[in-house]
């Protein structure tokens, strides 16, 4: 099923992002607790892709095993960064063979080693390129993209980034996933302005559980999220208990997602990171609401 078409239903919703394993050796472990987390019967589930496409097979694999084995529409992510367009094409013909119709097209990180080189030689150089490629392969593909409701920490101003975003759903993008965030009145202003630039397709907010102290560095880095004083007193408070900062730190998602379901948030998107506990919880805490 179309993840677009899901989004059209009135419903709350809670979906999952999982990611595929860094080698083979990993697969097995990885393919169990995506499927402990399919058992879950989430709206729809992501599966990341491997930085510079080193575990883009097992991404397919991943993405193909939940759908098959538990019904549950999954969302295959693709990266552009310093591809052919050779590899790209091979790789949407391999998504179309898998029998995946939902693609989350991203430009990706740069590999440290490629940051100084001349980029415009690059087949892709943004993520807009690989959705025009994407609709001119298929028509048929539900395409997603990212934003992120802060700024891109590439951006020059959010000015800039909600253009850009504009020109992506211009392209073909179905919906738009957002970067995690922390404070949601951050994201409700995001919404504001991005409506005011003319850009009405669906809107999934993103929502990561911190389940330990170490992930808020790694979370600054990848998305310079601001962080409230409220969030940062917890980490504070338990950051040294793992088991009180795992429970804290779901609490505390548990807590953003409700209130986004108050303010007529339908559909959020948790990235659970192959944690079937964090992902089981979080549904637990959301039943009644859920109607699950």
């Amino acid at each position: 099923m179309k993840i677009i078409n899901l989004l059209k239903n009135e419903k709350l919703s809670l979906s999952f992002e999982v990611f595929p394993p860094k080698s083979e050796s990993g697969f097995e472990s990885v393919k169990s607790a995506t499927e402990e987390i399919a058992k879950l019967r989430p709206s729809f589930m992501s599966v990341t892709y491997g930085a510079g496409g080193g575990t883009s097979k097992y991404t397919l694999d991943i993405a193909k095993n939940i759908k098959e084995l538990y019904g549950v529409p999954t969302l295959a992510h693709l990266t552009c960064v310093s591809s052919t367009r050779e590899t790209v094409r091979r790789k949407i013909e391999e998504i179309k063979k898998a029998g995946l119709d939902n693609v989350m097209a991203l430009r990706g990180d740069i590999p440290p080693h490629l940051e100084t080189e001349d980029r415009s030689k690059w087949d892709y150089k943004y993520a807009i390129d690989l959705i025009r490629e994407l609709k001119e392969a298929d028509e048929n593909f539900c395409i997603g993209c990212a934003c992120y409701p802060e700024i891109h920490p590439e951006s020059v101003n959010q000015k800039e980034d909600i253009k850009r975003l504009c020109e992506k759903v211009q392209a073909g993008c179905d919906f738009i996933t957002t970067q995690m965030f922390f404070d949601n009145n951050l994201l409700y202003n995001f919404l504001y302005k991005i409506r005011e630039a003319g850009i009405t397709v669906p809107v999934i907010p993103g929502i990561m559980p911190i389940t330990n102290a170490n992930q808020v560095e790694r979370a600054l880095k990848l998305s310079g999220s601001f962080m409230p004083q409220r969030f940062k007193s917890l980490v504070d408070k338990f950051g040294s208990d793992s088991a009180a900062m795992k429970q804290a730190g779901i609490a505390y998602a548990t807590d953003q997602i409700i209130d986004l379901y108050a303010n007529n948030i339908t559909n959020v998107h948790v990235y659970s990171m192959n944690k079937p506990d964090v992902a089981q919880k979080i549904q637990s805490n959301l039943s009644d609401i859920l109607g699950k």
